[in-house]
């Protein structure tokens, strides 16, 4: 191995620098030569293709996003923008690649090695939605950003004796409302996964109320099948089905940003550092994640090919805690 290339796609991440960071020096510290690759896929379908040094990746662990960039790129999914990537890699001399990313970044490095070429995938999204990792880069900074603001919501909520609908990022995985509705207390949590009727939702509301509560905390994933906006639209239209006077937030894209914590910062650089050892000797094809506290690699036909599942019990748990 001489020379390697390394790139972030999807949606970008906290953490996603560390891991830049930790590829481009361990791969250099291997004395080979290391590329990044501005703007994804799109970026290697570009030639977008630079090198990077020690100085290129100093003072970044603690910004968030990604100094690569991200850019969707519909030409990848076919077959000719995919041959027209390997062409500028095989021009720079680059004889393996490093993806940042999530389910469809992932996806895209699996359908590189169907065409030959050595790729090493990394988790990396704040969904937690990743199969072959129990947690993937930028999840903890993401939590703690909408747990920041589920708590300061919900002083406000009290002190107004209000039910705030609180809609987190999830559009096809729960993780995060289930996780920090869990952590900041909510009365209810409304998941992709699992079916939620406006109208027994209202019922569990009125019930907080008739006991007492001075608010409700509704988390709801964006992905669900009645989101924030329907919600809000159904109580206010049945206000006396509530018990209370409802206000919304929608925290969106607030969550990607920050800086990224400890957690994240650690996880990224384990990460980045272990994709290089995959690549020295001469494993690829794999996703590096995490499993049982350890860094774990896991074929990439394997997590193209599965879901992970989010862990229902604790949504059940949480409505034995929220009384």
């Amino acid at each position: 191995m001489k020379k390697i290339a390394v790139l972030t796609s999807g949606g970008d991440a906290p953490g996603m620098n560390a891991a830049i960071r930790a590829v481009v020096r361990t791969g250099l510290e291997r004395g080979w030569e290391v590329f990044g690759v501005k703007l994804g896929f799109a970026g290697l379908i570009e030639g977008n293709i630079n090198p990077m040094y020690d100085r290129s990746v100093s003072e970044i662990m603690q910004r968030a996003g990604t100094i690569l960039g991200s850019a969707r790129c519909q030409e990848f999914m076919e077959i000719e923008g995919r041959a027209k990537a390997l062409q500028y890699l095989e021009e720079n001399g680059i004889e393996a690649l490093v993806v940042i990313g999530g389910n469809g970044s992932q996806t895209g490095s699996y359908a590189l090695t169907q065409m030959g070429f050595p790729v090493v995938g990394i988790a990396s999204t704040i969904d937690n939605d990743l199969y072959g990792s129990e947690m993937t880069i930028g999840v903890d900074s993401a939590l703690n950003v909408a747990l920041e603001a589920i708590d300061r919501l919900k002083v406000t909520a009290s002190s107004h004796k209000r039910a705030f609908l609180i809609e987190v990022m999830g559009r096809h995985c729960g993780y995060i409302a289930l996780m920090t509705g869990i952590a900041g207390g909510a009365e209810a949590i409304v998941l992709p996964e699992v079916e939620t009727n406006p109208e027994e939702l209202a019922a569990e509301i009125l019930k907080a109320r008739e006991k007492g509560k001075a608010h409700a905390i509704i988390v709801v994933a964006e992905g669900a099948r009645y989101n924030a906006e329907e919600l809000s639209h159904y109580f206010k239209l049945n206000r006396d089905k509530l018990g209370f006077d409802l206000r919304v937030s929608i925290l969106g894209h607030i969550q990607r940003g920050g800086t990224p914590t400890l957690f994240d910062r650690m996880l990224a650089t384990r990460f980045g550092a272990a994709a290089t050892e995959c690549l020295d000797r001469g494993e690829d094809g794999v996703l590096v994640g995490l499993g049982r506290g350890e860094i774990i690699t896991t074929p990439l036909a394997e997590v193209v090919s599965n879901q992970k599942k989010l862990d229902l019990s604790l949504l059940h748990m949480n409505r034995a805690l929220a009384r």
